[in-house]
Order: C-alpha cells, then structure tokens, then sequence
C-alpha cells in the first residue's frame, strides 16, 4: 500500500515518532553524563602519583594523566569538572604530587595547590636574591650548585648585576633540571620583559640596566598606580642634580623589611646604594621588579614633582613644593603615631 505523505495524518505520526525519538536521545546523553565513571569525594588513597602537566597542555590530555595514573576513576569525569571549572585554566605547569582514587573535584582542587608543586620556585614582584635562593635549596638545588651557576650564568649585554634579573613568576622545574638551566630561565624571561617595556629603545636616554634599577625603585616606593608619578620624580632629581634619598635603597643595604621609619644612622651608611649619602642611581637593582614597574620605568608620566611622601596606607601625594611636602610629613608622622601604618594581620 502506497502511503501519502501529504495526509494530514502521516504527518502527525512522522512529528510524534521525531518528539519520541529526540526524547530518548536527550535522556541518553543526560544519563551518560550523570553515570560517568567517578570516585567519591573526600576520600583519596595515601598513594601520591607524580603529574607532569606540560606547559600549554590541554584539559583532555591532563585528564588522560590522571586516568592513566589511576588518581580519577576516568578521563571523562576530570574533564567534565575542569570545563565546568574556570579555575581549571589556572593550573600550573610542573610535576604534581597528587593522591590516587580521587573524584574529578578533588583531583582538581589539588592540581591547583602550589604546595603540590614539585620544584616550585616563588618569585614575588620586588623579592631580592637573597629571598628567591633558600627556595631554590627547598626546591631541591644544591648551595654548591646554585653558587655555581650564578659564578658562570651569563648576563645580557650590559647588565653588571643579577639582581634584577630574576623576573617575578612562579616556577617550578622538572626532576632532573640544572641550576644553571633554572636560572638562565628567569633571565630569558627578564630580557623579555625588558623588551615590552621598551628598555632597549634606540633612542633612551638611560640604558637598559639604568631602566631596570629605576624599576627597582618604583617597585620598592610605592604602589603600582604611582610607578609611573614616581618614575617622573627620579628623573626630575637627578636632572636638578639631588640625591634620590629613597628610603627603600638603605633597607635594601640592611635587609630589613617592613620598616616604615628610617634612623638618621641608617642613612649615614656608607654604601653606594645609600641614597642619602650618594647621588645619582644606585649602581645595581635593588630588588627583581615586575613588568608594571619596567613599564613605569621607560614611561614616567609627565610632571614636575620633586617629592612624594605616603601620608596613609594607599594615600600618595606627590609635590614640587617643599613647603607643601613638609606639612604632608607632619602628617605622615601623625598617622604612624596613630599606628595607620601597622599591619592588619
């Protein structure tokens, strides 16, 4: 029997089986996500699994790892918690001491602990030498070798110092990988840096190394949103032939942190990176700034200020009137009376 599709009838049946049919499908796909393969939360096993994630690496092929190393129960189940996640794009690259038999989530949460980073070096915007070194001993580096690799390393052109060299970034470096090589890594990043912010322009008035102890400075004066006001300033001293006077360059000399008053004594050190005693810059960085302090330091905003002073936490004020700036110290001194100046934690 032929059957006319032009039949109102045939057509209402054709509708019904399609609404039957996708029907089956959605609940198919629902039950398959519902039924992925997972183990329950909060209970992991005491085995630990090193994951290596690569850097770039792409969610599938860190859920592959996990499966593989038997942490997840399937690849599908991580997956689908780290597309859900934002947080998944976080995930540094590194080995990873993660525990087997976790769920997706738990899995997840300890891919992004630092603390589960093998070999993790911490560099903080402003941190010295002297505080980046006892994490590369914890990282698993030798003194001997860390000492050796700095003896050897080789600067870029024109760089006298490695302080400053050391770019801000979380690190973390696989078994097997040399200080040298660690080292020589922060270096390129550093250079590259350098090159965004524009230290290598024909035409600059400071070299590259002069740009990069200015970024110091700005890094250890103030906050990011004055890089810029305070970079005018250092210009504007040495350009009238004053000292810089910058509190943070005797703090550099003692290694002292966290130290908003300065003694007449401590200013009357005898170092070339006293401020206070010498003018000009100070012959090297005095901590490893970031890119936002590199930036600020090819390109001060214009001004005529001469002084700047931070009356209250968060609170700058910039001036070229002595006068104006003795009254802000009044009250600055004020506020540190007041304990404005104390930590919150």
């Amino acid at each position: 029997m032929k059957i006319d599709l032009r039949s109102e009838r045939v057509r209402v049946l054709i509708a019904l089986a399609f609404a039957f049919l996708l029907t089956v499908s959605l609940r198919e796909i629902r039950g398959g996500a519902s039924s992925t393969p997972d183990f329950p939360c909060g209970i992991g096993s005491n085995q630990e699994v090193s994951i290596e994630v690569k850097q770039g690496e792409s969610g599938s092929s860190i859920a592959n790892s996990l499966f593989t190393y038997g942490v997840v129960k399937s690849s599908q189940s991580f997956f689908r918690v780290a597309v859900s996640d934002q947080r998944a794009a976080q995930i540094a690259p590194g080995a990873h001491r993660i525990q087997k038999t976790l769920c997706a989530k738990d899995a997840l949460d300890q891919l992004l602990d630092n603390k589960r980073i093998v070999g993790l070096v911490n560099i903080a915007e402003g941190a010295w030498i002297s505080e980046i070194l006892p994490q590369m001993y914890e990282a698993g580096f030798s003194q001997s070798e860390v000492s050796a690799a700095m003896r050897t390393v080789k600067k870029p052109t024109g760089f006298t110092t490695l302080e400053g060299l050391f770019f801000p970034a979380q690190y973390s470096f696989a078994k097997g990988t040399s200080a040298e090589a660690a080292i020589v890594s922060m270096l390129e990043n550093a250079k590259s840096a350098m090159e965004k912010a524009g230290f290598f322009e024909p035409n600059s008035k400071f070299s590259a190394q002069q740009l990069l102890i200015i970024a110091s400075l700005l890094q250890a004066e103030g906050n990011t949103g004055d890089f810029e006001k305070i970079s005018q300033v250092v210009r504007n001293r040495l350009k009238n032939g004053m000292p810089l006077q910058f509190d943070s360059t005797v703090h550099y000399i003692e290694k002292r942190r966290g130290s908003i008053f300065l003694s007449t004594k401590s200013t009357l050190i005898s170092s070339p990176y006293n401020t206070y005693r010498r003018y000009g810059l100070p012959p090297g960085p005095i901590n490893n700034p970031g890119l936002s302090a590199m930036r600020a330091a090819a390109n001060p905003a214009p001004g005529d200020w001469l002084y700047f002073i931070t009356v209250a936490p968060f609170d700058t004020r910039f001036t070229s009137d002595i006068e104006q700036f003795n009254e802000w110290k009044i009250e600055y001194k004020k506020n540190l009376r007041a304990g404005k100046f104390r930590s919150s934690q």
